[in-house]
């Protein structure tokens, strides 16, 4: 069998530096693009290449020229007519603020003169008032005399029935555990003979077939069989089933007519209770109703004797306040005059504070006047719109050679495991693959190229696996032979599901 070999890896630096290539490229090319120039009514803008700059990729070593650009923003004609307009008057204003600045020198010389202010207000001149303080509340009545008793108890009716004779037992259970163990064998015995016999039949029909017990058809058959035999006896066992609930609804509806029989008798039993704690409840009515009028009685005096008490204190109550009404007046004409004089304080503050306010004012109009001057209009620029230029976007050619890499290998392993499947055809022979055997070893894909000893150079390689590393995951596939070297069954091999050897 002819020598085969995976495809080489690409080179990193290699394709590192193409990459490095292709993306300045179309960063110039995207340069070029997106450079656009613009005309306004205010203006333009133009861009225009100046010169090139070296620059040495580190990974290749390679030297690329990268242009270097200037944007060149020009005004219209009426745009720069203003300019020039604006910088000459900027600089009259300069010179006209240079000259007034020396005004400056003599104005902050002097010193703040505060002698023509109006004078400040005298807190001190402000009583504080003296308030009157409010007097004690009146002496309230907090107790009544007694009324009279409340009466709490009521005589006694009678006892009240708590209790009920015996009504009879309640029936809990009931006989439903009738064996089904007879209907079924009643069933299986009718059934047996015939499921014996239908097997009798079809294991002669498929001799005659030719269908030979082990085979793939047979088995099928048998196992078709099976199953119906297995849905004839599942069907006996529910039919058995069936039998047994139709045995225990009729046990439960004996027991329900006796249960029903007891209820009449608990029933009947409960309403003559009933009517003796009726009669027994009648008379405790009556005597509470006579306690909750004596009760009734007792509530009137106390709410009489309640009453001319809350009268007495209502009265008490509203001469004090009449008096805290009184203080409360007098003390409110103290706040009165006490805030006027505050009012005349405050008066005298904010004149002072004016007069003040007017000497700043004057002091310091010349300096806002000579900083307005230094301060001058501005040229409008133009407004550049943003433009939609054209872009290259970058090829990934990195990944374009890890993909044809991938295709190649994909390939390779699709080529591989051809041969695997021709090795699969060889099933039960077993070729020598003991690695003591071989020489020139080499891992392909899964597989080994190898020559076997005392074969020469320019032999063809073989391929295959070596038997000491089948033997720790399929030992059943490999055996010794009479040399003790070990052979491996390549059909069982690539047939068998893997089964891990157990430690």
């Amino acid at each position: 069998m002819g020598k085969s070999k995976a495809p080489k890896a690409p080179d990193p630096p290699e394709t590192a530096a193409a990459q490095t290539s292709t993306n300045i490229g179309t960063a110039i090319a995207n340069g070029y693009l997106g450079n656009v120039n613009q005309v306004t009514p205010d203006g333009s803008l133009t861009y225009s290449q100046t010169g090139t700059n070296k620059w040495t990729d580190p990974m290749s070593g390679a030297v690329y020229d990268l242009p270097t650009w200037t944007a060149t923003q020009t005004l219209s004609p009426g745009q720069q007519a203003i300019k020039i307009q604006n910088d000459a008057a900027e600089l009259n204003l300069s010179k006209l603020a240079n000259s007034q600045s020396g005004r400056l020198q003599d104005l902050l010389g002097k010193p703040f003169n505060l002698d023509g202010a109006p004078a400040a207000g005298d807190p001190s001149k402000v009583g504080l008032p003296q308030y009157t303080q409010y007097g004690s509340g009146p002496n309230l009545q907090t107790s009544l005399g007694n009324a009279g008793n409340v009466q709490s108890t009521i005589a006694d009716a009678g006892n009240i029935q708590k209790s009920l004779g015996n009504a009879g037992d309640i029936t809990k259970t009931y006989d439903y555990s009738s064996d089904t163990s007879r209907y079924e064998n009643a069933l299986m015995e009718r059934m047996n003979p015939q499921l014996a016999q239908s097997r009798s039949v079809l294991e002669t029909q498929l001799a005659n077939q030719g269908l030979q017990p082990g085979s793939e058809a047979y088995n099928r058959a048998i196992d078709s069989a099976t199953r119906q035999e297995n849905d004839a006896r599942f069907g006996a066992i529910l039919n058995a089933g069936q039998e047994q609930s139709r045995l225990a609804g009729l046990a439960r509806d004996q027991a329900g007519f006796q249960n029903n029989a007891q209820q009449q008798a608990y029933n009947q039993m409960l309403s003559s209770g009933q009517f003796a704690n009726t009669a027994q409840q009648q008379q405790f009515g009556q005597n509470q109703a006579q306690l909750q009028a004596n009760n009734t009685a007792q509530q009137q005096k106390f709410d009489q004797g309640l009453a001319s008490a809350t009268f007495g204190n209502s009265a008490n109550q509203q001469m004090y306040q009449n008096n805290q009404t009184q203080t409360a007046a007098n003390n409110a004409l103290k706040d009165q005059t006490f805030n006027a004089q505050q009012a005349q304080l405050a008066a005298q503050n904010q004149a002072r504070s004016q007069y003040l306010n007017e000497q700043y004012a004057l002091r310091n109009q010349p300096i806002n006047e000579i900083s307005s001057l230094l301060s001058g209009a501005q040229v409008n620029n133009p407004n550049f719109v943003p433009t939609q230029g054209q872009s290259i976007p970058n090829i990934d050619y990195a990944g374009m050679v890890q993909q044809d890499y991938a295709n190649k290998v994909g390939a390779y392993n699709q080529k591989q495991a051809g041969i695997g499947s021709v090795l699969g055809g060889l099933a039960g022979f077993a070729a020598l693959s003991d690695e003591r055997a071989k020489k020139d070893k080499k891992l392909i894909g899964g597989l080994y190229e190898y020559r076997y000893k005392g074969e020469g150079k320019s032999a063809p390689k073989r391929i295959g696996v070596m038997a000491q590393e089948v033997e720790k995951v399929r030992p059943e596939a490999v055996s010794k032979g009479s040399d003790g070297l070990r052979r491996v069954d390549y059909g069982m091999l690539f047939s068998a599901p893997v089964r891990k050897k157990s430690a």
